[in-house]
């Protein structure tokens, strides 16, 4: 009898924290195989929690920081048809002055709360729903993986607001500047980040990983999702 050979998949290179940090941004299908081989959370959440909490702590001692962020949230309840008193901005003033110290332990605990929500909302539609074959431990590590886009988009946007001195990202907001800013176009794209959309789709691609399935489907489902609500809110915030 001839003897049955058995194809055997290639291990899996070992990746270090830095080499998948960097790896989630450069080569995300490869750290994702080897992040699905090896699933390992806390590190990179660690260090995700700890650069977006600087980031927004310093930003948020400054005087020009608190006052942008002020501004922002005057607007944002204003477009929501609330009208705002002296001792309503008093109250947001010094809670906003608090914030430098809150807001980075707020981080710290809505991080990882936020990651298993939805790590136990995807297992349910993979796993379960569609007869995937991970468990929560890597489902968890993969998308705590893919926080490291939004840990550099939150760097980002807090640098730009600094520099400029007003709330500001990489929101398509920026190619209509034409329009007024409390029209629903205007408020529809300036809900689309570019940075969210990169964490999207990065996303995508580990679940693909992870699952063995096509990251074009899964990215088109999670974008088409994040459209919607983008439009929901800029309907409600324009009045229309």
């Amino acid at each position: 009898m001839a003897d049955a050979t058995v194809a055997q998949q290639p291990a899996v290179p070992d990746q270090g924290l830095v080499a998948r940090i960097t790896g989630v941004l450069m080569s995300p299908r490869a750290t994702y195989a080897a992040v699905a081989a090896r699933p390992r959370s806390m590190a990179v959440l660690l260090v995700v929690v700890v650069v977006a909490g600087l980031a927004q702590g310093l930003f948020l001692s400054s005087d020009v920081g608190q006052q942008t962020v002020l501004d922002q949230q005057v607007r944002t309840l204003e477009s929501f048809g609330v009208n705002i008193n002296d001792q309503m901005y008093d109250q947001m003033e010094q809670g906003i002055k608090r914030a430098a110290i809150t807001g980075p332990i707020f981080q710290a605990i809505f991080w990882p709360i936020a990651i298993a929500i939805e790590a136990g909302i995807f297992l349910v539609i993979f796993s379960l729903l569609l007869g995937g074959e991970a468990t929560f431990k890597p489902v968890y590590a993969v998308i705590t993986h893919s926080t490291v886009v939004v840990g550099v988009q939150q760097v980002f946007s807090m640098a730009l607001s600094y520099a400029s001195g007003k709330a500001a990202g990489a929101n398509l907001g920026i190619f209509v500047p034409m329009l007024d800013e409390k029209s629903f176009v205007t408020l529809f794209l300036g809900s689309i980040d570019l940075f969210l959309v990169w964490a999207t789709i990065n996303l995508a691609i580990g679940l693909g990983v992870l699952y063995r399935r096509r990251t074009g489907p899964i990215a088109t489902t999670m974008l088409g999702l994040y459209v919607v609500v983008a439009l929901v809110i800029a309907y409600f915030r324009s009045g229309s």
